[in-house]
Order: structure tokens, then sequence, then C-alpha cells
């Protein structure tokens, strides 16, 4: 079995919490063997016609990367980075830690953790108060 279909839930559950408002953060971490990349972030901008993108943050070895895309773009770029290296997907919303995985039988789960976070990301409360989302 794939891990792609399951991830597909991840990306719908990272648009469901921008949409409701409990956004916090979300992260790629774990990756396979000693890499050159060690994580990517995914943080919300706020545009000034009140639009947001994505703002991913790259991190290497030696330096950062920072890139603006649309939501759908980013999380194209996310996946384009599962198994290659990243085995895991962190989500941090103020309802749940949600935790997409791949497994060496290339397999995807899903894992849903008592909130981290109390609050919203700042750019998430501030679309909330400018009623970009709810």
């Amino acid at each position: 079995m794939s891990y792609e279909p399951i991830f597909a839930l991840f990306c719908e559950r990272v648009k469901e919490s921008i949409q409701d408002g409990t956004f916090a953060k979300l992260t790629l971490a774990k990756t396979m063997g000693d890499t050159e990349i060690k994580n990517i972030y995914f943080r919300l901008v706020l545009n000034e016609d009140d639009t947001f993108s994505i703002l991913l943050t790259t991190r290497y070895k030696t330096e950062e990367v920072e890139s603006i895309h649309t939501l759908d773009e980013a999380l194209l770029v996310l996946g384009s980075y599962i198994k290659k290296p990243f085995l895991t997907a962190l989500l941090f919303t103020t309802e749940h830690d949600v935790t997409f995985k791949v497994n060496k039988k290339n397999a995807g789960s899903i894992i849903e953790q008592p909130p981290t976070f109390k609050n919203a990301s700042p750019v998430m409360l501030e679309m909330i108060e400018k009623g970009i989302v709810k």
C-alpha cells in the first residue's frame, strides 16, 4: 500500500485547520539518514491584499532558503519531500497535533494527539480578526 492517499488526507487536515482558524504550525522532520536538508517549516504570511500565502523555510546544514507559495503549491512541495528524505510531517493546531508518518513498507499513517499549542499562529489570529477565515 502506498502512503499517498493518507498524505492526501493529511493535506486536507492542513487546509481544514486554516479554514477553521486553528492552524498553529507545520513542519517536516525525521529524515532518512544523514542528509543535507534538516527540516522544512510551513508558515502563514498575510499579503497586502488581505489574502494569505505560505512561507516555506527549508533548513539545510549550512543555510536556510525561503520561498512563498499558494496553499496548494506548498502542499505539493511538501509532498515531494515525503520519503525523499522526510518520514514525518507534523501539523500543530489548537485542537490536535496531527502526525503523518511513512514506514519502511511505504505505508502512511496519521496519529492525533492532544494539542501542543493553545493559540493559533499570530498570522492565523490576524486572518481571523480581518475576517479572512472564520
